[in-house]
């Protein structure tokens, strides 16, 4: 079997824009995959990426070489070693369309190919819910209570953002400058979404490394009499000795890793235990396997995983894949109040299938999903074949 051509679609759903790739073999299998960039800038950059490494490295191989092209990858692109975003987001969706062809062909999920699947359904914690609907800490605390209603017992909220009535988005804070009134924001957002979610609702509160060490560290020792889950990503992600520094100050569970890349981009922050449960994206730490992988190197330093789930159907259904089969697994991310057209994008969409706060492990071949062409096919934005 060889991959004969591949397809990138740059998917325009409204606040995010999924990038998705697709690998035709010539006995007609297709694998999908997606890089985890659609939030934020860089899709389209990481869409021609995508072709580029296609072109270079996939179309015209056996995709059951998972592990060697990844390693052309790695060794022979030059900006492989220690490369950020955008590479690892091409790199990522692409690795992901190699297991999806893979379990296809062999007729099993992809988590059957990793040790087998550890168990059938997921926990799963609700995210984006206060995408441009939540200003004050009373939007919040009102915006939280509907989610809890719809059944989830677990959700992640955003305190320092601020909503941006122009683009109906949150934007993070610049200059990693907290006044007074962003400080007192904080605290009081999450003090009113946790009296209105009760106790037995698990809050995750993630501030993007809003800050510097000293003021992310008052915030996380105020909120800890609100029993947050966990607190995520306080600090910039590569300032590893800032993060064992307020790790030793906050009694609340540290979370981070969705802005790290690769099992070597990981290793410092596990080895010195800087956090208590890592975060890495299929869809941008370089794949599946590389997701597994960080997750048993955290396993053996009795540290726990999450896998971020920032993206599209497609990156989703890796991430479950990734879940199922990792030890010390703790909840999945979910994104589940998009566009209709964001989940249009396959034909199947896992998190309209969330009953509950859980999700069961799809028990179809590959990722489970399948490609909805008609939403897609407007959106393609290379066609990469080995004519090319």
């Amino acid at each position: 079997m060889t991959v004969k051509e591949a397809n990138v679609y740059v998917v325009d759903t409204g606040s995010f824009r999924p990038v998705i790739v697709e690998l035709v073999t010539d006995e007609g299998v297709t694998g999908i995959g997606e890089g985890a960039v659609g939030f934020g800038v860089g899709c389209y950059a990481a869409g021609t990426m995508m072709a580029e490494l296609a072109e270079c490295f996939v179309v015209g191989r056996d995709p059951a070489r998972i592990s060697d092209i990844w390693n052309d990858f790695y060794y022979h692109t030059f900006w492989g070693k220690g490369a950020g975003a955008i590479f690892y987001a091409a790199v990522s969706g692409l690795e992901q369309a190699l297991w999806d062809i893979k379990g296809k062909v062999l007729g099993v999920p992809v988590c059957e190919l990793l040790g087998g699947r550890q168990r059938d359904e997921l926990r799963v914690y609700a995210n984006g819910w206060s995408e441009g609907r939540c200003d004050t800490p009373r939007d919040f605390a009102k915006r939280a209570e509907e989610v809890v209603a719809d059944g989830f017992d677990a959700v992640k909220m955003y305190p320092l953002s601020q909503r941006d009535p122009v683009r109906n988005l949150n934007r993070h804070l610049k200059n990693r400058e907290i006044s007074p009134e962003n400080y007192r924001r904080c605290i009081d957002s999450v003090r009113m979404v946790r009296e209105a979610i009760g106790n037995d609702i698990d809050l995750m509160v993630d501030v993007t490394a809003e800050g510097t060490t000293d003021v992310m560290t008052r915030i996380g020792q105020e909120i800890e009499q609100y029993n947050p889950f966990w607190y995520e990503e306080p600090l910039d992600a590569f300032d590893v000795d800032a993060y064992k520094v307020l790790k030793g100050k906050v009694n609340i569970p540290i979370a981070a890793g969705e802005r790290l890349y690769t099992r070597y981009g990981f290793r410092r922050i596990i080895e010195l235990r800087a956090v208590d449960i890592v975060q890495p994206d299929p869809g941008t730490c370089g794949g599946i396997l590389e997701a597994w992988r960080i997750g048993a190197v955290a396993e053996a330093y009795n540290m726990r995983i999450a896998p971020h789930n920032c993206g599209g159907p497609v990156l989703t259904a890796a991430a479950v894949q990734v879940s199922a089969c990792l030890s010390n697994f703790v909840i999945q991310e979910m994104f589940p109040y998009h566009s209709d057209i964001h989940y249009a994008i396959v034909e199947n969409a896992l998190e309209r299938q969330i009953k509950n706060g859980r999700l069961k492990v799809p028990t179809a071949p590959g990722l489970g999903v399948t490609l909805d062409h008609k939403t897609v096919d407007p959106f393609r934005v290379a066609h990469v074949t080995m004519d090319n």
